[in-house]
């Protein structure tokens, strides 16, 4: 019998589900769609989560996908143990079945058990079943129990109850929760033994029970952190089951790295090791799983534009990436390969998902060039170790590396404390392990305390209150895309306190910070990037002023401002009037960044995709995917593209449509932002085709001249292209006017003829530089200052200390070096005051003689002396102080050092 491929697999999990009458939608992006909680998409319910809690509403109320996942930590997924184990993985796809206040637990139940048994005909003697067998008060799911007897005719030594940790889902401590049925599947070896069924996951070789498919049945609501379970009006359905795991199952294999989704990725690993692939719990083998897992959830986080950073999701990505990169180096790949088995990835799935081909250099490229860096920081840290001088001694007299400065080389140099422990065995010292994991917990602590301002519990207390509303009086309906004034009812109000705290209210008095939701409305919220509207909300004789427009939650405007005169109460009628100036303005602003992300594709490449936005009237502000900045040439490139487009004045033309027509008619789509199932297509220009929420102009010349700012880096492969248009690039053509003509007066020269003057200018100032130079080190080394003071020392080495004329630490290294090698073998002290008072000093120490004397101890202490820090190598070290009077002390001092 043919073995079905996982591609195969994948097609008839959704055309099952499709003759079944479920919508099929395409996966989400592994980064999470505006939700703050998750660094990716771990689940495939993620991109239904506003729909589970009534804020969204769908076309469909049955839905299955294929959905892209990254787990870093959990049940089955911890880091450490991907590639230790049969079925660890930080990449993986997730098959699922949705259902909306549709079908429950018995179509549930009954299309799981077709699927597996009659379409993909597994045996049933080695299938298990577990339901919720109650706990901590909790009842038990009898009602899934008796459904799965009377489908599967199973007794209950096939259907077992389990606690909570295994068998009851929740989303946190609040909110929509449920128990959940599990059905596992015997692995092998031989013939199902039901006395030895355990949920344990296996090792290596994947023998054993292994779960397969797990239905959540969402059943109840908890409003309160541990308070009661009350019956939801619409119970839903979400299950998963993982691609690689059923594919395991359906191709005979018990390791998920012997399927084809991984095994052609491990063996490309293994040739490129130089060794054959065995399949064992070996150090080679184990390698080759981490590098193959590892350049999956590679490929697919870059082609969604994240990039390896120090934080976030880029320091996750450079983490999985470094992981697969080490351990590769540790089995001796010297020279950068994990790009190649990232291109296995791209050519294997790229048909699956189109976006791995599309940003195929930007993927490779990437993955390269953080595989070069990585092997750049190993002679670093190797160098370290050298050095290092402050070993502990441990209970068996070995030599300790403390905790801390493991977790510096792992923090500040990119050494990883893995191949630190790898050298300590190799060079004869311990780590101390307890010490690091301290150290990284107080790292840890410190990161999550640079946040903004606002607690999580703040945020979500904010979207219960705004979440109640909307529950109350439905979406507001947003008229914004054709009109800037409307008429409209005051439904609800909220009080802004001076921490933050939002409040229902039933009026706001004159002076009150509020916000103001109304049935109708053309203010646009922020979101997509644009900025919020302002303008003013009118009511009789009552003003309220609005400064922002904001969307707390999916289908609730709410207008954030302040009572000027009279007040507002709920009911009121009002008029809504936008700030029309501000208004076309942001609209010019918004339509010039979508020709601005034509044209840098246009003139990068495919990699150059958005990775985040900001519109405003005041200008754009635009971050792209891109390892360089931009020449002066592609400037000019970006710029003719766009006001090419501006000057050919075509209409802007918008459509609503569907996700997957505008899909299939080439529209870009930011898989940072969340789009519904109906969907604005835009088309700017003659090639510029995104789905975009926001308000733009009515044709291309409504921009006016677009300018670029500025082109910036804010990141690890990212940079920032700040831009004008209209009377912003009209503003900034004068100011760059104005200041060219003052500094054309300065230099008494034409305009035109200002570049050639300034170089000039420029020039002479270097040469008059040099000529300072040259008379300070005429004044360091022939004489100028004190002369230097000779002490003999034992060992025929000599201390010199010399006060220098001319505060300048260059100068101070230069007549540290010249003194060094005129008293050779020596000890060399020099310093002077700044002109404002402050101390520098220089130590350098004669190679032959850094064994007894260290330049940068030395220094150290007398930095003490002058009130500062200082260090540096042992042949050469510097620091400075506020004390400059006590300079003399300090020389003072060094004599009973170096004694």
């Amino acid at each position: 019998m043919t073995k079905p491929t996982s591609d195969e697999i994948r097609s008839q999990f959704l055309e099952f589900f499709k003759s079944k009458g479920h919508e099929v939608v395409g996966s989400a992006g592994v980064v999470p769609r505006n939700d703050p909680t998750l660094l990716f998409t771990n689940a495939g319910m993620v991109q239904f989560k506003d729909t589970f809690l009534g804020e969204d509403r769908r076309a469909y109320t049955r839905a299955a996908t294929s959905q892209k996942c990254v787990r870093m930590s959990g049940k089955h997924n911890d880091l450490n143990n991907v590639g230790k184990t049969a079925r660890h993985h930080t990449f993986f796809e997730m098959l699922g079945n949705f259902s909306f206040g549709d079908y429950f637990k018995r179509d549930a139940i009954a299309y799981a058990w077709e699927l597996l048994t009659v379409v993909w005909k597994l045996p049933k003697s080695h299938l298990v079943i577990t339901v919720f067998g109650g706990e901590d008060g909790l009842p038990a799911d009898d009602e899934a129990r008796e459904i799965w007897k009377e489908v599967t005719g199973f007794g209950d030594d096939r259907i077992i109850g389990l606690g909570r940790a295994d068998n009851f889902w929740t989303m946190g401590d609040t909110g929509p929760c449920g128990p959940c049925t599990e059905i596992h599947y015997f692995m092998g070896p031989g013939e199902p033994d039901l006395a030895a069924f355990n949920v344990v996951e296996p090792g290596y070789d994947g023998a054993g029970w292994m779960e397969i498919w797990n239905n959540v049945f969402m059943q109840f609501n908890r409003a309160v952190k541990d308070g009661p379970l009350v019956p939801l009006p619409a119970q839903s359905v979400d299950t998963g089951m993982g691609l690689e795991r059923i594919t395991a199952v359906l191709q005979g294999v018990t390791s998920n790295y012997d399927t084809d989704l991984l095994r052609p990725l491990v063996e490309r690993a293994a040739e490129i090791g130089g060794k054959a692939y065995g399949g064992t719990d070996g150090p080679f083998d184990v390698a080759c799983r981490v590098i193959a897992d590892h350049a999956r959830m590679t490929a697919f986080a870059l082609a969604e534009g994240i990039t390896p950073s120090n934080k976030d999701r880029g320091a996750a990505l450079r983490s999985v990436m470094r992981r697969a990169i080490r351990f590769g180096y540790l089995q001796g790949l010297r020279e950068p390969t994990f790009d190649q088995v990232v291109a296995l990835v791209i050519d294997r799935m790229g048909g699956a998902y189109p976006e791995l081909f599309q940003h195929r250099d930007f993927i490779l490229s990437q993955s390269r060039a953080e595989d070069v860096r990585f092997r750049e920081t190993v002679p670093t840290g190797l160098a370290l170790l050298e050095k290092f001088e402050g070993w502990r001694v441990g209970p068996k007299g070995e030599r300790v590396l403390p905790g801390e400065v493991a977790f510096d080389l792992h923090a500040t140099y990119g050494f990883p404390y893995d191949l630190t422990m790898v050298i300590g065995e190799e060079w004869g010292f311990a780590v101390d392990g307890d010490g690091f994991a301290e150290a990284m917990k107080v790292h840890s602590s410190k990161s999550r305390g640079d946040g903004d301002g606002v607690s999580v519990s703040d945020e979500k207390r904010v979207r219960v209150e705004h979440r109640d509303v909307l529950a109350k009086v439905g979406p507001v309906d947003f008229v914004g895309y054709g009109q800037e004034v409307d008429e409209a009812r005051v439904v609800a109000l909220f009080a802004l306190g001076d921490d933050g705290a939002v409040t229902a209210v039933e009026s706001l008095p004159t002076g009150a910070r509020g916000q103001v939701v109304t049935s109708r409305t053309p203010f646009y919220g922020e979101a997509g990037g644009q900025v919020g509207d302002t303008g003013v909300i009118n009511a009789g004789e009552s003003t309220f002023k609005v400064s922002d427009t904001q969307k707390p939650v999916h289908g609730l405007v709410v207008h954030v401002g302040t009572v000027t005169a009279g007040g507002l109460a709920i009911g009121d009628a009002v008029t809504l009037a936008v700030d029309r100036e501000a208004r076309q303005a942001t609209r010019r602003n918004h339509s010039a960044t979508h020709l601005l992300h034509w044209a840098l594709r246009k003139v990068l490449g495919a990699h150059a995709q958005q990775k985040g936005s900001k519109v405003s009237p005041e200008g754009l502000r635009f971050d792209y995917a891109s390892t360089r900045a931009l020449t002066d040439d592609e400037v000019a490139r970006i710029e003719n593209l766009v006001n090419d487009e501006v000057l050919a004045n075509l209409p802007v033309e918008t459509e609503v449509t569907t996700q997957s027509e505008a899909r299939a008619r080439g529209a870009m789509m930011i898989f940072e932002e969340k789009y519904g199932d109906a969907v604005r297509l835009l088309r700017i220009g003659r090639e510029s085709v995104e789905l975009c929420g926001g308000t733009h102009a009515t044709r291309t010349g409504d921009i006016g001249l677009f300018k670029v700012v500025s082109d910036a880096n804010v990141g690890a492969g990212v940079r920032r292209i700040e831009a004008v248009t209209g009377f912003g690039a009209l503003e900034l053509t004068r100011k760059l006017t104005s200041t060219l003509q003052r500094a054309a007066d300065t230099l008494k020269a034409p305009v035109a003829e200002l570049g050639a003057r300034v170089e000039k200018a420029v020039e002479r100032e270097r040469e008059l530089q040099r000529e300072v130079e040259a008379l300070k080190r005429q004044l360091m080394t022939g004489g100028g200052g004190g002369a230097a003071e000779v002490t003999a020392l034992p060992g025929g080495n000599r201390l010199v200390v010399a006060r220098a004329p001319v505060g300048d630490e260059k100068g101070l290294r230069e007549l540290a070096d010249h003194l060094r090698d005129k008293h050779a073998p020596a000890v060399v002290v020099v310093g002077a005051t700044t002109p404002e008072g402050k101390a520098l000093l220089v130590v350098a120490v004669s190679k032959e003689a850094t064994g007894l004397y260290q330049a940068g101890k030395i220094v150290g202490q007398l930095a003490a002396v002058v009130g500062g820090r200082g260090g540096g190598r042992p042949d050469m070290a510097s620091a400075g102080g506020p004390d400059g009077a006590k300079l003399d002390e300090a020389f003072a001092r060094a004599h009973t050092i170096v004694a």
